[in-house]
């Protein structure tokens, strides 16, 4: 998937009428990971929980996660993302179902100067940009960011909040 600084990700977890039994329910954590954690599979290198989908039977709905692609964050734990870079999430079950899935999610943040910017006059959009790349594949300069939370200068020094629940 591809995304511009200052998009939203946002992951809805499994959910289930109250009558599914728990044993057929799915359960999922989520993990940000480097590349060779998602070309393996495996979050325990350099990978850290995300967000973790252990509500299938909520009352108001899907669990809804959301991932904001910003430059700077205010949370200490928050993450920075960088435009032309790669970033890699993947997630595995909850052993509680005896089965052990993967899946993966390739997220590429574009350079600032291919995202388009848009506004609506009268009922018309008109690109604001010069000009604006087509192509949705990475050039070959992509550089595959690590996954670890932020602790640059932007980054406040205070605990992070958790992320906001928001149940649909």
């Amino acid at each position: 998937s591809t995304f511009c600084i200052n998009d939203y990700l946002d992951v809805f977890c499994p959910h289930y009428e109250d009558s599914v039994p728990e044993d057929k329910t799915e359960r999922y954590v989520l993990y940000m990971v480097n590349f060779d954690g998602y070309s393996a599979c495996d979050h325990t290198s350099k990978g850290f929980k995300r967000w973790e989908c252990n509500r299938p039977h909520s009352p108001n709905g899907p669990l809804k996660f959301s991932e904001k692609f910003q430059l700077f964050t205010p949370f200490s734990l928050g993450f920075e993302f960088r435009p032309g870079r790669e970033y890699f999430y993947i997630s595995s079950a909850i052993p509680d179902n005896g089965r052990r899935s993967c899946l993966k999610l390739k997220v590429f943040v574009r350079p600032t100067n291919s995202c388009m910017k848009t506004i609506g006059v009268h009922d018309r959009v008109f690109d604001v940009n010069d000009k604006v790349e087509n192509s949705l594949e990475p050039a070959d300069d992509t550089v595959h960011e690590s996954a670890e939370p932020s602790r640059g200068e932007n980054a406040a020094q205070t605990p992070r909040i958790p992320s906001r629940l928001l149940a649909i």
